[in-house]
């Protein structure tokens, strides 16, 4: 089984990454070993402040998430259903899609200010482009005679959209916001980290690699913020096989 594999390499590299530290080879207080990072995650999750930084994370990827579904899907649909309207905001979109959501970090802070807006602004920014992208490749995957027989039949173009467009595009949308999920998590930690924040896992990591240096702390957290993105991908995983088994989404999903 695949789990089973999975599980076996990570114990494999902890067991590695325990004698490293154990034989002296790496000095403990710059490399931890696993026994005592886990020791500390284990007190961590008793402690109330620190339940607190990773709820204000998970909440805000969860805002993030559903603001840019919100977005990425209609606007997908629009621009894989009108030509025209594809081509005009073709270089807007070319040009906004490489620009990496860190590097906007001053720009929100000055217009959005410091609090949890500027975090879930950069994640939303991020993970809007793998679903408006698949998206818009699943319409251009699409029979087009699905779309016309439908219109032979008197149906709306909005009811076309809605009935024909966003069925046929589902698993591609599905597998789009499993990849803004994983993207969205990990630019909401980086802004607390980079940033500073009031709360969340990155602001707990920034002051523990702070002041004396707690790697034991930060190692910690970060295992943490991997622990969720693991869970995170592995669900809608299973959600979407569940959902979608009968679909080649993530074989054909555009990058």
């Amino acid at each position: 089984m695949r789990i089973v594999r999975n599980l076996a390499g990570l114990l494999g590299f902890l067991l590695i990454w325990e004698i490293v530290v154990r034989a002296g080879l790496v000095d403990p207080n710059d490399l931890p070993p696993p026994t005592v990072v886990f020791a500390r995650i284990g007190e961590l999750l008793g402690d109330t402040d620190f339940v607190r930084d990773v709820i204000a994370s998970v909440l805000a990827w969860a805002i993030a998430m559903v603001i840019s579904t919100a977005i990425a899907v209609p606007a997908g649909l629009l621009l894989g259903s009108i030509g025209w309207l594809r081509e005009a905001t073709k270089a807007i979109v070319e040009f906004l899609r490489p620009i990496p959501s860190v590097a906007l970090i001053p720009l929100v802070l000055i217009l959005v200010g410091g609090g949890p807006e500027s975090k879930i602004t950069l994640a939303v920014y991020a993970a809007v482009w793998p679903i408006l992208f698949n998206t818009v490749y699943a319409l251009s995957e699409m029979d087009p005679l699905l779309a016309e027989t439908a219109r032979a039949y008197g149906t709306p173009p909005s009811r076309v959209l809605t009935s024909v467009s966003l069925p046929h595009a589902a698993p591609f949308v599905f597998t789009g916001i499993r990849m803004s999920a994983s993207i969205s998590l990990i630019l909401v930690i980086s802004t607390e980290f980079l940033a500073g924040a009031k709360l969340g896992i990155g602001q707990f990591i920034l002051e523990a690699s702070s002041g004396e240096n707690r790697m034991d702390l930060v190692l910690a957290g970060t295992v943490v913020a991997g622990l969720l993105g693991f869970v995170v991908n592995e669900g809608l995983e299973r959600l979407g096989r569940r959902l979608f088994g009968w679909s080649t989404a993530d074989e054909g999903a555009a990058a």
